[in-house]
């Protein structure tokens, strides 16, 4: 819910995520301003997580700030449809102080293989090297390899648009390796092989529908509808969960896309976009240096192009310290301390608030209900406030998924319904490195029929009309290497050309004869 001007509990420009419950209960606010700072939902399986996404989704929604949320099990998909005063909504919303009033969003909905939404697809020149050979989980020496293909096609201008781009790209490296191996390195058969199977392993997985055009505008995620409400763009991620690394390349791309278009905008009265990265853990388990250091640039700095990110995760461990301490916003939901592991775990989850002298923060991690958490939001000069245990507030929008029907109407109504449906192949390296194939064996080929082929025919047709009967007994001896196949149309011309000139030839060289034959008889 969004807090606008008027509302005794704050001031306007804010988002009402709950209400503290300490000796002084308070409203608990995140402050448009300040949400492109970055935060963190963290909590164990089944303590109000997604409710809580759900509840800041709306509320930057009311403020005209879009949203992109990847849907992990379905039930953010709710947000489009109008939630029900169920009695313990009802009564959360007089705990804080509020009217519960039920309300949808305008949702858009996109799926990576085109089945519960629009399909979202990039180039594998827009996916980089980098983020590529991440998703095929290749070595250090594979990965070499791969940077020099990218670069071989840069500097032809051989567009990689798919993975039949890449697949001709890497036939192409493999028949001239030697000759690419002295001006950038070794270019070694077996890890181009690699790089083959992984490809094919990732087009067996269903992933190489990502990869393609029309490629996604990411401006289409930034838009509001006609009441000036943000629009909540929703990714169906059930089943690319199954898939961790495309889930992760594909919302590292898309963070990394964002930060290279979007203009220098500073601090602005509210984001121009809000992301939220839920099951974060999969973005960073087993990715290597270079993907940590590109993750953390990337949070630090997107911040001046007006977006926020928010990780969804189970413990705040899960992220990296150098990019945790770049999320100024934080929700805790329980966690559970069962084993002395999960015990370090809650005093590490401790640690990264700001204390409060009032309760142990450790102590209240494990004892929060549902529903229940401990928040800290930064404060106006952008320090962050101290700790409080907190009821988290209701969302307006219904709790739980969408059945099927509603959810293809809605994509029936959606705004770029048949921008996206269908896939484009436009000319690219393929194509250019099929044409240039041909090109390169056209000479041999001329060569090979000048030799072979047009001087063979016009002999054989000359020995044939001048030698007669010899060459066809050469033939039935079996002198020759087979029969000749049925000749085509252009040897048919090129030997009525050859035998109208051997009857010329003939002719005169038989009257030439003649003439001497019987001026020699004149003379006796």
């Amino acid at each position: 819910m969004t807090l606008r001007a008027g509302d005794d509990m704050s001031e306007a420009g804010t988002i009402l995520v709950g209400r503290s419950t300490g000796r002084t209960p308070k409203p608990e606010v995140l402050t448009l301003r300040l949400a492109n700072r970055h935060g963190l939902v963290a909590g164990a399986t089944g303590t109000g997580k997604t409710v809580t996404l759900q509840v800041l989704a709306e509320g930057f929604s009311n403020a005209g700030v879009p949203v992109f949320a990847a849907d992990i099990k379905g039930d953010l998909s709710g947000l489009a449809a109008a939630g029900e005063a169920k009695p313990h909504f009802v009564k959360r919303a007089e705990e804080l102080g509020i009217p519960y009033e039920p309300d949808r969003f305008p949702t858009v909905f996109w799926d990576l293989f085109g089945e519960q939404g629009h399909p979202i697809r990039c180039t594998v020149t827009e996916m980089g090297p980098l983020l590529l050979a991440r998703l095929l989980e290749l070595n250090d020496i594979q990965e070499g390899v791969l940077n020099i293909a990218f670069r071989v096609a840069d500097e032809n201008q051989w567009p990689l648009i798919d993975l039949k781009d890449l697949r001709a790209l890497l036939a192409f490296l493999s028949e001239n390796a030697k000759e690419l191996s002295a001006t950038y390195g070794n270019v070694a058969s077996a890890s181009i092989g690699a790089i083959q199977r992984a490809l094919l392993v990732l087009e067996n997985q269903g992933a190489a529908q990502f990869l393609g055009e029309p490629a996604l505008n990411l401006s289409d995620f930034m838009r509001t509808d006609r009441e000036g409400r943000g629009f909540v763009n929703i990714l169906a991620a059930d089943k690319l969960m199954q898939r961790p690394r495309l889930y992760a390349s594909f919302l590292l791309w898309m963070l990394s896309e964002l930060f290279e278009q979007l203009p220098e905008v500073g601090d602005l009265d509210k984001p121009k976009l809000v992301f939220f990265f839920d099951e974060a853990h999969l973005l960073f388990n087993d990715a290597p240096k270079a993907l940590l250091d590109a993750v953390e640039q990337v949070v630090r700095l997107i911040r001046s192009k007006g977006v926020g990110v928010y990780f969804v995760t189970q413990n705040p461990l899960d992220v990296p310290e150098t990019v945790l301490g770049q999320l100024g916003n934080r929700v805790q939901h329980a966690l559970r301390a069962f084993t002395p592991r999960d015990q370090r775990a809650v005093r590490a989850a401790a640690e990264t608030f700001r204390q409060n002298p009032g309760f142990d923060v450790a102590k209240a991690i494990t004892e929060l209900a549902v529903g229940e958490a401990l928040v800290s939001f930064l404060e106006a000069k952008g320090t962050p406030s101290m700790v409080e245990r907190a009821l988290i507030a209701p969302p307006q929008g219904r709790v739980g998924p969408l059945t099927p029907a509603e959810r293809a109407a809605l994509i029936q109504q959606s705004p770029y319904r048949g921008k996206y449906d269908e896939a484009v192949d436009n000319e690219s390296a393929y194509e250019m490195l099929a044409k240039r194939k041909d090109l390169d064996s056209a000479p041999a080929e001329a060569a090979a029929q000048t030799e072979g082929g047009l001087s063979g025919m016009l002999g054989g047709w000359l020995g044939g009309l001048l030698g007669g009967e010899a060459a066809q007994a050469d033939t039935a001896k079996g002198k020759g290497r087979g029969r000749r196949p049925p000749p085509s149309l252009a040897e048919q011309v090129l030997g009525n050309a050859a035998r109208s000139m051997a009857r010329k030839v003939g002719t005169e060289v038989g009257n030439a004869i003649l003439r001497n034959v019987l001026g020699g008889l004149t003379k006796r």
